[in-house]
């Protein structure tokens, strides 16, 4: 009895360790309703935009990569394809589909046959209004996992075209003189690797009753 006794606070405490393992949700993924940077590992340059309108194509907001860190229109937030599909906290998955839209003037990113004006691949703008657009604005997050951890680098490919988000190096002159054109090409390559920089990351719930719908 008394060898039998000495057991139960270890067998209790495994017990518990178990119970907390099964709660766990990705700690370090990001999350629905985050608002990131996001650095193109290749280039080293962050996703942007701005109120400059392409001066061909679709005529729609330009979307660019710069070298500076903290300009605040390099924002964007993560938010699921449809309202209330991507729970506020929730850990974003391999393969699901998401909209980025950005935070300072509430278009998302969006790509459409439209050819880009430096490398002639296909435009990436930024489009709708207070978060709203089209299905042209749906990107699928491919990562090796079962869950976008902070630390990888991701590809965002297009639902609607099938192109990857990338950058090849193309520069603009006047009047957004350095930055870089970001287009959507065909194939999968080192040119369309992201990762999760600066931001607000919302931490995951354990309890998903009490999220926030997008």
């Amino acid at each position: 009895m008394r060898g039998g006794g000495s057991l139960l606070p270890l067998l209790l405490l495994v017990l518990l360790r178990g119970l907390c393992r099964g709660r766990e949700v990705a700690p370090a993924a990001v999350t629905c309703g985050s608002v990131l940077k996001l650095l193109n590992t290749r280039h080293n340059v962050r996703l942007h935009s701005h109120e400059v309108k392409y001066g061909s194509g679709s005529g729609q907001q330009s979307v660019t990569g710069i070298e500076a860190s903290d300009d605040a229109n390099s924002y964007w937030r993560i938010r699921g394809k449809t309202d209330g599909s991507c729970q506020r906290g929730t850990p974003v998955k391999c393969g699901q589909a998401i909209r980025l839209t950005h935070v300072n003037t509430g278009k998302n990113l969006h790509t459409h046959h439209f050819p880009s004006p430096l490398s002639n691949n296909q435009e990436v703008s930024a489009f709708g209004d207070d978060g709203e657009g089209d299905d042209l604005d749906i990107w699928i997050v491919q990562c090796s996992g079962t869950y976008w951890e902070r630390e990888d680098a991701v590809r965002f490919k297009h639902v609607g075209t099938e192109v990857f988000l990338s950058i090849t190096g193309e520069q603009y002159s006047h009047p957004i003189r350095g930055q870089r054109e970001v287009h959507g090409m065909p194939t999968a390559n080192h040119h369309n690797y992201w990762k999760a920089m600066e931001g607000v990351f919302i931490k995951p719930s354990m309890d998903p009753a009490k999220h926030d719908e997008l």
